[in-house]
């Protein structure tokens, strides 16, 4: 019943957080009392009990298929480090020309490729476990290495290039890579030594047909409770800035749908397989919106154009991207999806 009534639990959370924000102002002070890496802690550790599961069904020991495919792993990198920035910065010179704050703010977004959420879209898709757990490690560590560098670019580099307005900043790359060691170190470490230990003193068995089932319908519960208190700390703003949340949306919505599309094509036109083509799709897709709205407090201010645009972000994302996991589903029983070992050519 929970998978099936996905949408509607969705909705049902978005409300009673708007809900609870509206009503119980005093609960917005009480949730970001305590912060984790710039994100509240009652977020942190919904994130953390949504990966942990997907995390610990993850096979690690047959993740040679997955670490050995060059395809997916340069199409992934060319879509998150490139294409998806790329698209971002247009889309928000595009639709927030005016509107510089927010146009930063999702900018900043564009740069931060998912290291979160996007384990649960790709798991609601029937993408690859595996390679999803992959993709997502490559891009922390890119994320490390890359993300104040792209920023610069984006930011100042790009813009004077083409005579636009340009932004500066200084990125803090050692709260970048807290925020990952927290956001994906922890529940990693978490589910390897679960699943190392379960099968060790359990056996395969018991932990595939047993331990796994029981344990994964937190993902879920994870990101209902993450998704309620995210739309209850934002609901003031969402309720009393329809407009500015309009605008934010429009240019995301494009972005995700664009993403998610064009990643898909190429990945099937690859001959990725139906299950790694819908990673690499949700993975290109997919933001890092807690390092972003962390990123947007500490340069601009929590009260900054550019936070508002930060915090818009999952609330567009969630919706946008369930629906993908059907349209993903979808897909999967129209096309045709030949093995891609069988034939290493592009498809037609």
């Amino acid at each position: 019943m929970l998978d099936r009534l996905l949408p509607a639990w969705i909705g049902l959370a978005m409300v009673a957080g708007l809900l609870l924000g509206r009503f119980v102002p005093e609960l917005d002070d009480l949730l970001e009392a305590v912060t984790i890496s710039g994100t509240s802690l009652p977020i942190a550790l919904g994130l953390l009990l949504m990966m942990y599961p997907v995390l610990a069904r993850v096979r690690y020991e047959d993740m040679g298929h997955v670490t050995g495919d060059g395809r997916m792993l340069l199409l992934s990198l060319v879509l998150n480090w490139l294409v998806g920035p790329l698209l971002m910065f247009t889309l928000a010179w595009v639709f927030l020309a005016d509107y510089p704050e927010f146009r930063t703010g999702l900018i900043v977004i564009g740069l931060a490729r998912c290291i979160a959420m996007v384990l649960i879209w790709n798991d609601l898709g029937c993408g690859d476990r595996e390679a999803a757990a992959f993709l997502v490690a490559v891009n922390s560590v890119f994320q490390i290495a890359a993300y104040a560098l792209l920023g610069t670019f984006h930011l100042q580099i790009l813009p004077s290039w083409l005579g636009l307005g340009t932004e500066d900043v200084t990125f803090s790359t050692g709260e970048i890579m807290r925020a990952v060691l927290i956001f994906l170190g922890i529940p990693l470490a978490a589910g390897v030594i679960t699943r190392v230990v379960g099968i060790r003193r359990k056996g395969l068995d018991w932990y595939e047909n047993e331990f796994s089932p029981r344990i994964s319908p937190w993902a879920l519960y994870g990101l209902l409770f993450t998704i309620v208190i995210m739309f209850a700390l934002q609901g003031e703003a969402i309720l009393n800035e329809p407009g500015s949340v309009a605008l934010v949306a429009v240019p995301l919505l494009v972005y995700f749908g664009l993403m998610w599309g064009v990643s898909f094509v190429v990945g099937r036109r690859f001959r990725l397989g139906y299950e790694k083509t819908t990673t690499v799709a949700f993975t290109a897709a997919g933001n890092n919106f807690e390092l972003a709205i962390a990123v947007c407090i500490g340069v601009w201010g929590i009260t900054s154009g550019q936070a508002l645009a930060g915090v818009i972000g999952p609330l567009v994302e969630v919706p946008a991207l369930l629906a993908l996991v059907y349209v993903a589903l979808w897909l999967r029983r129209r096309l045709a999806w030949p093995d891609p070992a069988s034939d290493p050519t592009p498809a037609p």
